[in-house]
């Protein structure tokens, strides 16, 4: 009599058939993308590398476990329409991540490199995976456009519900101020002159070359105007000084580097001995207060002071009996009527 046992269901064959497949398949995606980093010098060939591999994995694995199951995929279909809708709800956010991927790769949303800010999250992003975007992020407590350390993984389905910036994607470039005070009765001319003078050497000619050959493909692609990519000077008046503006187009990871350079040639130039620009700021100047000489008169013996007579004859009844009943002055010497006559 034959014995049977659970390793000899065919449930159980396949089962082992597919975990071995699977593990087989992880090994050599592993080696794969090892070769692939030894062979391949390049940032970017390295990462799209390891991607499609990565990719390749999950087809090569789905498509190995349909020939194993393929007896047994008519009634897992059944099971799987019955429970379609509790399947839809239970993973909606992660079916929209999977159509967010799908669009962040067919849309040009964004891609590998490039700076954008996700969900009101600003920073590079280091890395697009079929569920989140990872980013390295840029500022927070850190000034200006500076990597704080910190990675940020935000869902893929962020791209349709906020706005996507993206800051380095068909044009690389920003347009970027700064803006400069100038004291009342210097001249005026030579701080226009300077500022087109500083902002022409720090923006250079190559970055206007490279700016005027991407921004004609943005007017090609998009509806655009040609705009001006020259640094541009402007003059406004206000009550305290003169502000002029320059406005300059700059590298959009090269923001900081290129203002500090521009605030340092043009305090240079403003220190210079024959300059007749002065920069103006608003001074608050803190001073001792003036000497208080404060007097206090006294009243006189026998003379009451002016605040008590005003006082007495604002109150009520306090002297009402007529003139003529108050007995008059005598001199001094004088006898009284009533008195005896003297001896």
């Amino acid at each position: 009599m034959p014995t049977s046992g659970w390793w000899s269901d065919p449930l159980v064959a396949k089962l082992a058939t597919a975990l071995l497949g699977l593990g087989a398949l992880i090994l050599l995606v592993r080696l794969t993308q090892g070769s692939l980093i030894r062979r391949l010098d390049d940032r970017d060939s390295r990462y799209y590398g390891r991607k499609l591999v990565s990719l390749s994995r999950y087809a090569v694995g789905i498509v190995f476990l349909s020939l194993v199951f393929k007896d047994r995929l008519g009634g897992l279909t059944v099971a799987i329409g019955v429970a379609s809708a509790g399947i839809a709800f239970a993973l909606q956010e992660v079916i929209g991540s999977v159509a967010g991927w799908i669009a962040i790769s067919f849309g040009g949303f964004y891609k590998p490199g490039d700076r954008v800010q996700l969900g009101g999250i600003k920073g590079d992003v280091i890395d697009i995976g079929i569920l989140r975007t990872t980013l390295m992020e840029l500022g927070e407590w850190v000034a200006s456009d500076l990597y704080t350390g910190r990675i940020v993984r935000i869902a893929n389905s962020f791209v349709f519900k906020a706005p996507v910036f993206n800051y380095s994607g068909d044009f690389p470039f920003l347009w970027d101020e700064i803006r400069l005070p100038v004291k009342y009765g210097s001249d005026h001319n030579e701080a226009r002159h300077l500022l087109e003078q500083v902002g022409a050497e720090v923006t250079g000619d190559a970055i206007t070359t490279s700016a005027r050959v991407a921004w004609s493909v943005m007017v090609h692609k998009y509806l655009l105007e040609n705009a001006t990519l020259e640094p541009q000077v402007t003059l406004v008046l206000t009550d305290n000084w003169m502000e002029f503006t320059l406005r300059y187009l700059v590298d959009v990871k090269r923001r900081r580097s290129t203002k500090d350079h521009l605030y340092t040639q043009l305090l240079d130039a403003v220190n210079r001995p024959d300059s007749r620009v002065q920069l103006a700021s608003t001074t608050v100047q803190l001073v001792d207060a003036p000497p208080l000489d404060i007097r206090i008169s006294q009243p006189q013996v026998g003379q009451r002071p002016e605040g008590a007579a005003a006082a007495s004859e604002s109150r009520p009844g306090a002297d009402l009996r007529p003139e003529q009943s108050r007995p008059p002055r005598r001199p001094p010497g004088a006898e009284s009527p009533d008195s005896p006559p003297g001896r």
